[in-house]
């Protein structure tokens, strides 16, 4: 196995890329300028539902955790279409920006999306390590519990 080849890391991890799922309002789900791809905000699902609920009230950070890993193999399966079906095209994740859907005391956001930013370690190694912000919010479209963009360098 190639450290450096991400699907060999997912086949590794049990993970199967999903496709690119249709916007849900007035938007692309990825665009590319130059170097760089901007993937739109994917937001938490289960079962191919909204993953409905707030940080602090009704989930926990653990779970919070888990609906962000779950946002990156959206994110995943998105970059790969963007890469025209080639991962091995990227050069670095620049930027990951989270929404945890979260009470006003709910101070976790940052340990939340971390579940996003170590998968993305995992895959990608060096090239996952990335800038990041994370913020609470008051409320995420279809009430699901968070949402995650990213911003890429490809070659």
């Amino acid at each position: 196995m190639s450290d450096n080849n991400p699907y060999e890391r997912l086949k590794a991890l049990g993970i199967e890329l999903p496709p690119v799922v249709s916007p849900a309002a007035a938007y692309v789900p990825f665009v590319r300028t130059g170097n760089l791809i901007f993937i739109s905000g994917h937001t938490a699902k289960r079962d191919g539902k909204p993953w409905v609920g707030q940080l602090g009230r009704d989930i926990d950070t653990e779970t919070g955790k888990l609906a962000a890993r779950s946002i990156a193999i959206d994110l995943l399966g998105t970059l790969h279409v963007a890469c025209d079906g080639d991962l091995n095209r990227v050069v670095r994740i620049v930027k990951v920006m989270s929404l945890v859907n979260s009470t006003p005391t709910f101070t976790e956001q940052h340990l939340v999306t971390n579940g996003c930013s170590e998968l993305l370690g995992q895959v990608f190694g060096e090239k996952g390590t990335h800038a990041r912000s994370a913020f609470g919010v008051a409320q995420i479209p279809t009430g699901s519990c968070v949402e995650i963009e990213l911003i890429v360098q490809v070659q």
